[in-house]
């Protein structure tokens, strides 16, 4: 095996702070996955991708990088020797967002003032744990580890351990989170 680039395009498994159900079924099954990867020696790249737009922008919750910008980032990577046993994140600067900064550029866009309703976050866990439905419990629980506790922009990437895809490849032109918003008026 050449190298190995599992589907991971979302969070660093090794870096977020879940809770259940997210946190065993999803994450924990990553990082087992990943553990045997590095203690079998095979040469890899695990890509942070964060959120792609296409599946999370249409609904104004979390956004990062477009599905297409995932795709030539990742492609890039593939024979780069920077990236070997790394985590190739995909941090497109103009694309790290609140929820409020994202709501913001949406409001100006459409103008429309929305009414924000904020919640604070035991109420937000009580939600997670008294839902039902174990697919939109992963959902909420993933939310929670990127909205209120930053697990996808909470750390410094360390050369040690990644590498970041935007200050790698500075040639390509991603499509900033206000271009995107363009597409769904």
């Amino acid at each position: 095996m050449q190298r190995f680039f599992p589907t991971e395009f979302g969070n660093n498994v090794d870096r977020v702070h879940p809770v259940e159900p997210a946190k065993s079924l999803m994450f924990g099954a990553k990082a087992r996955i990943r553990r045997a990867v590095e203690a079998e020696g095979i040469p890899y790249t695990y890509v942070a991708a964060n959120f792609s737009t296409g599946r999370f922008l249409p609904t104004l919750a979390q956004v990062f990088t477009t599905e297409d910008d995932i795709g030539t980032y990742t492609i890039k990577a593939v024979d780069d020797p920077r990236t070997l046993n790394k985590i190739l994140y995909m941090r497109p600067p103009s694309n790290i967002l609140s929820y409020n900064e994202l709501v913001s550029l949406w409001e100006k866009k459409v103008g429309k003032t929305f009414q924000r309703v904020y919640i604070p976050e035991d109420e937000v866990l009580k939600k997670i744990k008294g839902q039902n439905k174990k697919s939109l419990n992963i959902g909420l629980s993933i939310s929670h580890s990127v909205w209120v506790k930053g697990d996808q922009t909470n750390f410094e990437i360390k050369t040690s351990f990644g590498v970041e895809a935007t200050e790698l490849y500075p040639d390509v032109k991603y499509i900033t989170m206000d271009e995107y918003l363009n597409k769904l008026l």
